[in-house]
């Protein structure tokens, strides 16, 4: 069967990539940062922000269902998906910023303050992010045109990315003058603003096309029962959730390895800065794609985050900086083909929910949300309750143990998690998908 022609102009284009550099830059800094935030600099205990890590992400597992739900009912002039980008906006910068707010509580009412403004950050960016993913197939029925626009998406996220693992502690230092607290609350309003006008711009100029209203609403127990049996849907979400884990891991135990095993807490940005090359693997996707299926473009993508994380193992424990550098370089040239594959899969396996009968963007796009919150949350507890076991003191010289768990965290467990993306991923039936969906 022919492909329908479709192409999206670029004005829509570059808008909907937006959408992702726009949640990411208050993702990125949660990822990176936020761990770190709280302990040394807004003075919670490492296992107190540990448990808040795991709660926040169960909470949001079923917030990505409750939002999921929301978009596969949602009845509008704009949309399904669209409204939200227009709903949400304003709430999700706001809660960002109150979430770097240090306010001089107690220690019980600072840790509450920091449950309820993570868990609401949580929420409202489930409900900006989720739509991004579900809008994507009713863009085009075009393959490659969903390819292209899936790497758009990820360059502009992925970018961004970038400028805030590189800028944020040197911007903290600007602003603060040597106020951390006031350094990161000036950053994240700068961050949150620029966020609430990318997201607009979404909603201004991407529209849904394609959209089969006779099966669009239907009832939840019956998309369950489909999803059951759309065995690609169900391997993406574990590797999207193994992916998100060991992205936790590595970022919050960033900084903590230059500060405390290296005692040079300005290396972060510079380290940071040679994820740029996760912009390489990115656009290797439009060329791959054409010679490989997406799995085995992915497969070859967490085999060079492979490669990459045993240079930077050797890195670490020869304590020569150019070697850990280029372990860096090579692992995010991997994670640009992983995660750049990963918005066009779920819209792969999106449409393959049409063929069985069942079009639930929401419901199916929510996997990228959930196996988001599921690793972040997963990840948190791990590097977090790992530090408060082995004894770990804010901003004082650590133990062997902790400076162990350190590189636990930064080098052993990535290594592991990769291992166990690449057999997943290998029970991923792509050319039964396929057939489906020319069917």
């Amino acid at each position: 069967m022919k492909e329908p022609q479709w192409q999206t102009r670029w004005p829509e284009r570059i808008s909907y990539g937006l959408s992702d550099a726009a949640d990411n830059l208050v993702f990125q800094m949660m990822t990176t940062y936020l761990m770190f935030f709280y302990t040394d600099v807004y003075g919670l205990s490492a296992g107190a922000v540990a448990v808040l890590f795991v709660v926040a992400r169960v909470a949001d597992v079923v917030e990505s269902l409750i939002i999921g739900y929301m978009i596969d009912h949602t009845h509008s002039k704009y949309g399904k998906s669209r409204p939200f980008f227009l709903w949400y906006a304003l709430p999700y910068a706001v809660m960002a910023v109150l979430t770097f707010v240090t306010p001089n509580f107690s220690a019980t009412g600072k840790l509450i303050w920091a449950y309820a403004t993570y868990l609401g950050l949580g929420f409202l960016y489930t409900a900006v992010n989720s739509p991004i993913t579900s809008i994507l197939p009713t863009m085009s029925q075009n393959v490659r045109e969903l390819t292209l626009l899936g790497v758009i998406r990820q360059f502009c996220g992925s970018s961004v990315q970038i400028i805030v693992a590189v800028f944020t502690l040197p911007l903290v230092k600007l602003f603060g003058k040597g106020d951390q607290q006031q350094g990161f609350f000036w950053t994240i309003v700068v961050f949150s603003v620029i966020s609430l006008i990318l997201i607009w711009n979404t909603f201004l100029h991407v529209r849904e096309r394609f959209t089969n209203h006779e099966i669009a609403h239907q009832p939840l127990s019956l998309v369950i029962k489909m999803l059951r049996k759309n065995q690609p849907w169900i391997i993406i979400s574990i590797v999207i959730f193994l992916f998100w884990l060991v992205t936790a891991i590595k970022n919050q135990t960033t900084v903590y390895y230059f500060k405390y095993a290296l005692h040079n807490a300005n290396l972060v940005p510079w380290a940071n800065s040679f994820t740029l090359t996760s912009l390489i693997g990115v656009l290797l996707i439009m060329v791959l794609t054409r010679i490989l299926s997406k799995k085995k473009t992915m497969q070859l993508g967490i085999m060079v985050e492979l490669v990459g994380q045993l240079v930077l193992l050797a890195g670490v424990y020869t304590r020569w900086l150019p070697v850990l550098f280029l372990g860096v370089t090579i692992n995010s040239i991997g994670n640009g083909i992983v995660v750049g594959l990963v918005s066009i899969m779920i819209a792969d396996t999106i449409r393959y929910g049409t063929s069985m009968g069942i079009q639930a963007e929401g419901i199916l796009a929510s996997t990228d949300d959930f196996g988001v919150n599921m690793g972040l949350g997963l990840g948190g507890l791990v590097t977090a309750g790992l530090f408060e076991l082995s004894g770990y003191v804010p901003n004082q010289a650590q133990n062997a143990a902790t400076l162990q768990m350190i590189n636990l965290n930064y080098v052993w467990l990535p290594l592991v998690i990769y291992l166990i993306m690449f057999v997943v991923l290998h029970f991923y039936d792509d050319q039964r998908m396929v057939k489906s969906v020319v069917k």
